[in-house]
């Protein structure tokens, strides 16, 4: 199964931030950047570009390719999509 695949899986649970127990913040996209500082620890900024209502997260492909099912689940539960290698939010 291919990390689009596992996104598109774990799509139900889009944005249901409630179902995360133990939340580093109380804000979906604060705990999803910490969440994913946490896992990929870098010396530099989270959010790396912007284009209309998206943002788009500096994490590399090599790193995505690392994430489990359940870390997946974790960030669209915080509202993270996965298109064309890369990690986005809405704005």
């Amino acid at each position: 199964m291919t990390i689009e695949d596992t996104f598109e899986k774990c799509n139900a649970d889009y944005l249901k931030f409630n179902r995360i127990e133990n939340k580093m913040s109380n804000r979906p996209d604060l705990h999803a950047f910490l969440f994913l500082d946490v896992l990929f620890p870098k010396n530099r900024c989270m959010v790396c570009s912007a284009s209309h209502d998206k943002i788009w997260l500096d994490v590399d492909m090599e790193d995505i390719e690392e994430l489990t099912e359940e870390q997946i689940i974790e960030l669209v539960r915080c509202g993270v999509g996965y298109d064309a290698d890369s990690l986005y939010m809405f704005a």
